[in-house]
């Protein structure tokens, strides 16, 4: 396989194309992102690029003629980017890369991220959707999500290629940009103060290591990737000791000033899953691709803050280092 990988620079794009190296299906990686990786890769070749750059994009991906493609070009609001940058990434990497990536004569197989905030949380919705759940986001982000998977469909199918969506639950660990692990780790955290419903997790290891055996594995059509349990907002907080204040209505304006002055800006789609949960099912994906031993959602809000803070160490001049 000649593998694009779009967004290669962010954790887990970089973890997937470092288990990618170890493949010995895989003959040559092409990996394009605005940002750099994030640890030294053996064999995997990096294009630093703006996906707004989108004549750029199409030259390298033209050329390097890919038979599957990763698309992690996915961005978060409020991770790597702010909510109208994300949209903008996430829409011209789909365009760009995906669209190019069609002209290749041999491309087979497109694996793209996804998330279970694409069936929303509107009122009467199913709490724990299944893949036969029809997607109606409810947020920004499920909405872009959803976009992203239209384009994708549209590409897959005028290249005969086969569409695999991971839609995977939200992706938190230690090191990597998640605006839910960065609430989740202040000193206090905002949760529904008429109701405390349960969400559940993915662990960034193991959504690497579910991207890489979609690509393996070839399956056409969604797959709900899920962390095994669920915790509530306040449950979540309490792991890790912190302190949990209710807050219903307009109170939640007030909460997102203070928690973006406090360096964890909330997007719509966080404040959506602290107010009314957010968990799908997700067996079809672990009979599909295998997905033993996944981590609990328990232990993934534990693994976050026993993620040790940063420590600036001083020089002799008394300089931080």
């Amino acid at each position: 396989m000649r593998v694009l990988v779009t967004g290669m620079g962010g954790e887990i794009g970089t973890r997937v194309t470092s288990l990618l190296e170890h493949d010995d299906r895989v003959e040559e990686i092409l990996g394009v992102d605005v940002d750099p990786p994030r640890r030294r890769l053996r064999r995997a070749e990096f294009r630093r690029v703006d996906p707004r750059e989108r004549r750029k994009v199409v030259r390298l991906v033209r050329d390097f003629e890919p038979t599957a493609v990763l698309h992690l070009g996915v961005y978060e609001p409020n991770a790597r980017a702010g909510p109208s940058l994300a949209r903008s990434l996430t829409r011209e990497f789909t365009v760009a890369a995906l669209g190019a990536a069609a002209e290749s004569p041999s491309l087979d197989r497109i694996v793209v991220r996804s998330g279970i905030e694409v069936y929303g949380r509107a009122r009467g919705s199913a709490f724990r959707p299944d893949e036969s759940v029809a997607p109606a986001p409810t947020t920004p982000f499920g909405r872009s999500l959803y976009d992203t998977e239209c384009a994708s469909r549209e590409v897959a199918d005028s290249a005969g290629a086969v569409l695999t969506v991971l839609r995977c639950a939200p992706i938190v660990g230690p090191h990597l940009s998640s605006p839910l692990g960065r609430l989740l780790r202040l000193p206090v955290v905002p949760v529904g103060g008429l109701s405390d419903l349960p969400f559940s997790l993915l662990h960034q290891h193991d959504a690497a290591g579910a991207f890489v055996r979609a690509l393996g594995r070839g399956y056409d059509g969604a797959l709900n990737v899920v962390g095994p349990g669920a915790v509530t907002p306040a449950q979540a907080a309490r792991l890790g000791g912190r302190l949990v204040v209710p807050v219903a209505g307009p109170q939640w304006l007030l909460a997102r000033v203070v928690t973006e002055l406090l360096g964890a800006p909330l997007p719509d789609h966080v404040r959506e899953l602290l107010v009314r949960g957010r968990a799908a099912d997700g067996s079809r994906a672990v009979e599909v691709l295998g997905l033993d031993g996944l981590v609990p959602t328990a232990q993934v809000v534990r693994d976050l803050y026993e993620w040790a803070a940063v420590t600036m160490l001083r020089t002799r001049e008394g300089e931080a280092a």
